[in-house]
């Protein structure tokens, strides 16, 4: 199995109802997919690869030599027991807003980051309206929900950017990438690397590769849509894998509530009759921000507990 791959540029012809059903199978059975001709042009994807990549090299590199994750790796490999290190990610990342300090320095860096942020944002959108079609919701209904019920003029919505990479390790059989857990917030636009592996979803039992695609980017759904979507649309479960070589580049973006956005199943998707959720899941109203607070003490655990943690607030 391959998780799927989307010619997004097939919703403006004859064949948008099948491109339809694509994005809605890739929501529904799977919680990951990729699109290409997604509208985001090559010229900027190739400029977004190259400033992180320097960005990295030339501010990152020799700090994460000193890092967390090194330092405790390399204490591991001196005891000589053969233990997996546990509780740290094998990641060097920095978070990017609208409002918070951007640390890199490099020339071009901010310009080139904030015309592609600008450019994702503008996919969500559209996704979210994708999402709220396939699932028979008025148009604009989960935009709407993550900007605390507001129109889309008075957006509340929280959107982020991590910069991530994953240097070389020196004992990858050690240590993980990133830990598996599933994204606690909306819809996820990932701008993998295309020459080095490592991204896994869960499928069922069995963990897929991401597999690379030149240009793509990855979509996978948080929490909050699984929420909405009343358990039609799960999040799934992902991880990422060290390795020896390769120094691997991700830039994952994400369209979340507002802290203050009121979180439920959508009434359209609830069973009226029987009163209960169609999945039989008991998914409670709550605030992102509560959510959150849970979230960031379980984010590696179970998801279902944290669901109802998040009732007993």
């Amino acid at each position: 199995m391959v998780v799927p791959v989307i010619d997004f540029s097939k919703l403006n012809g004859e064949e948008r109802d099948a491109t339809m059903a694509e994005i809605h199978n890739g929501c529904e059975e799977w919680g990951f997919f990729q699109l290409v001709n997604h509208g985001i042009s090559d010229e900027l994807l190739e400029r977004v690869k190259k400033i992180s990549s320097e960005c990295y090299k030339q501010e990152r590199a020799e700090n994460f030599k000193t890092s967390k994750p090194m330092t405790m790796l390399n204490e591991l490999v001196e005891k000589k027991k053969g233990e997996k290190l546990e509780g740290v990610d094998w990641e060097d990342v920095f978070l990017l807003t609208d409002d918070n300090d951007w640390q890199s320095k490099l020339p071009g860096f901010k310009e080139t980051m904030a015309e592609y942020r600008a450019e994702v944002k503008k996919l969500a959108g559209k996704l979210m309206e994708i999402m709220d079609e396939n699932l028979g919701l008025p148009k604009g209904y989960i935009k709407k929900a993550f900007n605390c019920g507001e129109e889309n003029n008075n957006e509340t919505a929280f959107f982020g950017t991590k910069v991530s990479h994953y240097p070389p390790c020196p004992r990858p059989e050690l240590v993980t990438g990133l830990r598996a857990h599933t994204d606690a917030g909306g819809v996820i636009l990932l701008f993998q690397d295309e020459k080095f592996a490592g991204l896994q979803m869960l499928k069922g039992e069995e963990w897929l590769e991401v597999q690379p695609v030149p240009n793509a980017i990855v979509i996978n759904t948080g929490d909050q849509i699984e929420v909405l979507s009343n358990g039609r649309y799960k999040s799934a479960w992902h991880r990422v894998l060290a390795s020896s070589t390769g120094n691997r580049r991700s830039i994952a973006s994400f369209y979340n509530p507002s802290f203050k956005a009121a979180i439920a199943p959508a009434p359209q998707l609830v069973n009226k009759e029987e009163n209960c959720p169609v999945e039989g899941v008991d998914y409670p109203r709550f605030l992102f921000g509560d959510y959150m607070s849970v979230y960031a003490e379980q984010k590696f655990l179970p998801k279902d507990p944290r669901f109802q943690a998040v009732k007993s607030l």
